[in-house]
């Protein structure tokens, strides 16, 4: 709002000491000095000028009529009476100015309320639309885990047939610590660790599992009948247990995957009381684990 430009009191007093300069001292009362005083106050003050310019502009114009009688030597009463008049003016302008301020404040604060509202609110929205988003991130990385599960499980579901016709071929048996490769002893040669041809095709086809199969591993477990001495029995055992080992490693199939055990007469397939039995206890059983899964202890 454009500041009123006003009469100033040493305008007013300059006014008045150059009429004393033609004539005697001019008319002065206390109220009058109170009044100028009033009118000072007022003037210096920036909310007067700025929230009632009207009021006092009328109150200048009042101070200057009662400086007007003064400066003619009118009489004191009549002097008072107008010096009343312009301090009840600066008063006004003064009154009006602090409650316009007031009002502007009120209004200042409710924009502040009303802005700070709008804050909240534009801030509450992006939090929900940030809270949306996070959920139908959410909700996708589910729907892509829940396809790669799928998948997944097609895809073992694919290799559990194809392993399944491999093992077939294998003749292996389903056991409680996995499935399970028997060689017969026709597979060695007599009283030998080595493996014969068929053997040694087995070992191949065994191979070829364990390639389609990466995630699976081998026990290899020797066993004797009981005849012959435990030590040799022993030994035995264990030199053809590596030597199905060996065949799997020249298949390119790596060492860590593979482990071998030998017990001799131990954990016997059937009684040591014939020649079939005893033939039958003469074998390599070969034991392949679950996807990462260790092979169970034998009990």
């Amino acid at each position: 709002m454009k500041k009123a430009t006003y009469t100033t009191i040493p305008g007013l007093l300059a006014m008045a000491a150059l009429v004393a300069a033609c004539s005697s001292a001019p008319t002065t009362t206390s109220l009058l000095d109170q009044t100028r005083g009033d009118y000072m106050a007022a003037q210096s003050n920036p909310i007067v000028s700025t929230y009632a310019p009207r009021e006092f502009r009328e109150a200048s114009a009042a101070l200057e009529a009662a400086n007007a009688a003064a400066t003619r030597q009118e009489d004191s009463e009549k002097v008072d009476k107008l010096a009343y008049l312009a301090k009840q003016k600066i008063a006004t302008a003064q009154e009006v100015a602090k409650q316009k301020a007031a009002e502007a404040d009120i209004a200042n604060a409710g924009k502040q309320r009303d802005q700070l509202r709008l804050d909240a609110r534009t801030q509450q929205a992006d939090q929900a639309t940030a809270r949306a988003q996070s959920a139908q991130a959410d909700a996708e990385a589910a729907k892509a885990q829940a396809q790669a599960a799928e998948a997944s499980a097609r895809d073992a579901q694919a290799r559990a047939a194809g392993l399944e016709a491999q093992l077939a071929d294998l003749a292996a048996k389903k056991t409680e610590r996995g499935m399970v490769i028997t060689l017969g002893d026709v597979l060695f040669g007599t009283d030998k660790a080595n493996l014969t041809a068929d053997g040694a095709n087995t070992a191949r086809k065994l191979a070829d599992v364990l390639k389609n199969n990466p995630q699976r591993t081998v026990l290899i477990e020797g066993f004797t009948d009981s005849t012959g001495g435990s030590a040799h029995n022993l030994e035995l055992s264990q030199r053809r247990a590596e030597s199905v080992r060996n065949a799997l490693l020249e298949q390119g199939i790596s060492r860590d995957r593979i482990a071998t055990k030998g017990y001799g007469a131990a954990y016997p397939a059937a009684g040591n009381d014939t020649a079939a039995n005893r033939q039958l206890n003469r074998r390599v059983e070969i034991v392949l684990s679950e996807d990462n899964t260790a092979i169970p202890a034998r009990r």
